[in-house]
């Protein structure tokens, strides 16, 4: 299908009874044809359909194991932040320019994160990163989780290659550590429920803003989580992905998987 836009609109009117419309009769006929302007979301062509698919029927068997065993289930990603202006959506009165003042900073002037979001509490964990993620710093952040969550806990995350390698497997693999990493299907972001804690930030700190310094981004992104602690029902409420109301959908169609799978153990990482 075609892209439709006042300019695809003029070209076809032009081809077929070549006369030429204006830019403003263009937008009233794609008005008065029904069409609305959107920001679109990516189609993930990349994505297996039947991987997802097999990851809703496992995430349904992992919550239902959580709740019956006492396990934490936290979903994590890691973003960066620039110091430079994140131009979005911005409200101005008609015939005003949309403008965002910039000092150009360096490309260098960035922040990276982790973060973590737990769906049944709304706990938000996060762990600033010096330099560029790796596995020896996916493993320091767990160790952050473990430290400050005694239950078992469960790890959903990408399989980006900061979350693989040989400096996490000796870690994995502590005895009595309690914990299990579970890999989401590849090409999923929509799946990880912490692209909502990305997405909040960028909208409450960074939308439209150039912070200038490293330092500026430091302190904004610090507030930022340093408030979430008390904001967890609204975390909560903006995490929840396409992933829950899949895994809703697969329990309202089959009960009979809210049977309690089979005993896990969570010393043993699927890397």
């Amino acid at each position: 299908m075609a892209n439709w836009n006042w300019q695809v609109v003029r070209e076809f009117i032009e081809q077929r009874f070549q006369e030429t419309l204006a830019r403003s009769t263009c937008l009233k006929y794609l008005h008065r044809l029904g069409f609305v302007l959107k920001r679109p979301k990516k189609r993930l062509l990349k994505a297996d359909a039947a991987q997802r698919a097999a990851f809703g029927e496992l995430y349904v068997a992992v919550c239902q194991e959580a709740e019956r065993l006492g396990v934490k289930i936290f979903f994590v990603d890691d973003a960066h932040f620039r110091a430079d202006a994140d131009l979005r959506g911005l409200w101005v009165l008609k015939g005003e320019p949309a403008l965002v003042d910039s000092t150009s900073p360096r490309l260098g002037e960035k922040v990276t994160y982790y973060s973590a979001v737990c769906l049944e509490t709304g706990e938000v964990e996060e762990m600033e990163v010096t330099e560029t993620c790796t596995a020896e710093t996916s493993a320091a952040f767990l160790r952050q989780l473990r430290a400050n969550h005694p239950e078992p806990l469960i790890v959903i995350w990408d399989k980006g290659p900061a979350h693989r390698g040989d400096a996490l497997r000796p870690y994995l693999a502590t005895p009595d550590l309690r914990l299990r990493v579970v890999a989401l299907p590849g090409y999923s972001p929509d799946d990880n429920a912490d692209e909502a804690i990305w997405a909040w930030l960028r909208e409450e700190v960074t939308a439209n803003t150039c912070l200038g310094t490293k330092a500026n981004v430091r302190e904004k992104v610090g507030a930022f989580f340093h408030r979430l602690g008390e904001r967890t029902e609204e975390a909560k409420q903006r995490c929840r992905t396409l992933l829950q109301a899949h895994a809703d959908a697969l329990l309202a169609a089959n009960p009979t998987l809210q049977q309690p799978t089979d005993h896990v153990d969570f010393t043993v990482a699927l890397l």
